[in-house]
């Protein structure tokens, strides 16, 4: 069994994005370079950072191992200057190994994570307009997913997750939970909250999407979980997230200046991308979206990667270009359509050096800036007596059980599998104990005194 073999059969997706299956990354054509992103994108998220301090030898050994499976000429680890602790800690572990491992150090700004920004960081190279990082010879995986894979080559299916819980709690920490736990859990552990009201982000403050507290109190850790944050339900996070499409076009009638900051700001267009967010704000306030969907700019929406710069930082109208196109995005894969640039040599904008978002900025216009210097080191443990696994943890198809109701299983069993020859992963048990199997999800309950 190959490495690409080893990752598919130990179930393991992206961990803090799209959860697109990791294995088919290293099935696609030739890489030249292993690129391993620790640039932590969001604020307040700090898993990556406590992965990179506290496993930075597991990171390295699987990075390298990477590179030797693919024959890959350079194997780098992405990570800001600004984490000078993480940095000597993966110093530490290459000199130890003697990896060929090299480090890249990122200026702190946003979004220095998103895969495609990150590419060009270290390699100069601008991947084609609806293109993936392979298409310039790059695979990009974040520390979280290296570290599975590290267990993946030990025997260990991806079971557990490492999440950071944030904001509004007693005690923000890492917590390392079995995937399926309950959300509840999981603030529990991070001391519970003082408010009698309140929403949970999942993942982070720009491209998280909030809760309500009834709707965290059904929610359960996925594989693609990277953060809970905790706020109160009127914080400027949730409030945008509730804006109705109708609402927003109407306000784009009514108070877009055509100032085009939206796009001079943003992460794609600066990248040469023909991506031009305030054309499609244009074209949404002469004819709303529908009407959108048959024009270039309507599809160029496909190219938009949701940071939330254009609405969250650039746009001084307060209006939300980044919820237009993520509703377009739907649309457009509701009516398959697929995005058709003839662009394949894209040269990124001179001024993309000096139209960088500052991270500490953008954490200040998010309106998440009382959170941002909290120091988060401590880990907690969750053990939960009942799991609630999702059978759709990644993108493409969901799995199927390969169980039924009532049997027993131990912790690492498969539980479901991808459907045969489709995109997608399978799915292994986070506990020992018995299941409960039904059409979208399936439920372990622990064996009595604990899981095994």
């Amino acid at each position: 069994m190959n490495l690409a073999e080893t990752i598919r059969a130990a179930g393991i997706v992206g961990c803090g994005g799209a959860g697109f299956p990791t294995h088919v990354k290293y099935t696609g054509g030739q890489t030249e370079t292993i690129l391993v992103n620790g640039a932590e994108c969001e604020p307040l998220l700090a898993t990556d950072r406590y992965l990179m301090r506290h496993f930075a030898r597991e990171i390295v050994s699987a990075a390298a191992a990477l590179g030797r499976e693919t024959g890959a000429k350079r194997c780098v680890i992405a990570l800001k200057a600004a984490y000078t602790a993480e940095r000597a800690a993966l110093e530490a572990a290459i000199a130890e190994q003697a990896a060929p491992v090299a480090l890249h150090l990122l200026e702190s700004f946003f979004p220095a994570g998103d895969e495609q920004s990150l590419v060009f960081e270290v390699t100069g190279r601008v991947v084609p307009p609806g293109g993936i990082p392979l298409a310039v010879g790059c695979v990009v995986n974040n520390t979280a997913t290296v570290l599975c894979i590290h267990h993946a080559m030990e025997g260990r299916p991806f079971t557990q997750k490492y999440l950071t819980v944030t904001g509004e709690v007693a005690a923000p920490c890492i917590v390392k939970a079995p995937v399926g736990t309950p959300v509840e859990a999981c603030i529990a552990l991070a001391g519970g909250t003082p408010l009698s009201d309140y929403a949970v982000v999942n993942g982070g403050p720009m491209m998280g999407r909030p809760m309500t507290r009834e709707e965290a109190g059904h929610a359960y850790v996925t594989k693609t979980m990277s953060g809970l944050i905790v706020l109160p339900p009127d914080s400027p996070v949730v409030r945008r997230a509730q804006t109705q499409p109708e609402h927003m076009v109407n306000r784009a009638r009514s108070a877009c200046i055509q100032c085009s900051f939206c796009t001079q700001l943003c992460p794609r267009a600066l990248l040469g991308h023909p991506l031009q967010p305030h054309r499609i704000m244009r074209r949404l306030a002469a004819g709303g979206l529908e009407a959108l969907l048959d024009t270039p700019e309507g599809r160029s929406a496909a190219l938009c990667c949701e940071c939330g710069i254009c609405e969250i930082y650039a746009c001084p109208m307060g209006l939300q270009p980044r919820q237009v196109n993520a509703a377009l995005k739907k649309e457009l894969a509701r009516n398959k359509i697929r995005y058709q640039g003839e662009e394949t040599d894209c040269q990124a904008r001179q001024e993309r050096a000096f139209r960088k978002a500052p991270a500490a900025r953008v954490a200040a216009r998010t309106g998440v800036a009382a959170y941002a210097g909290i120091s988060i080191d401590q880990l907690r443990r969750a053990a939960p007596k009942r799991v609630v696994l999702s059978l759709r943890q990644s993108a493409g198809a969901p799995a199927e059980s390969v169980v039924r109701s009532g049997e027993r299983v131990e912790l690492g069993q498969r539980i479901a599998a991808c459907p045969q020859g489709a995109l997608g992963a399978d799915l292994h048990a986070s506990i020992s104990g018995t299941v409960t199997v039904e059409a979208e999800w399936i439920a372990i309950d622990a064996d009595k005194g604990g899981e095994r």
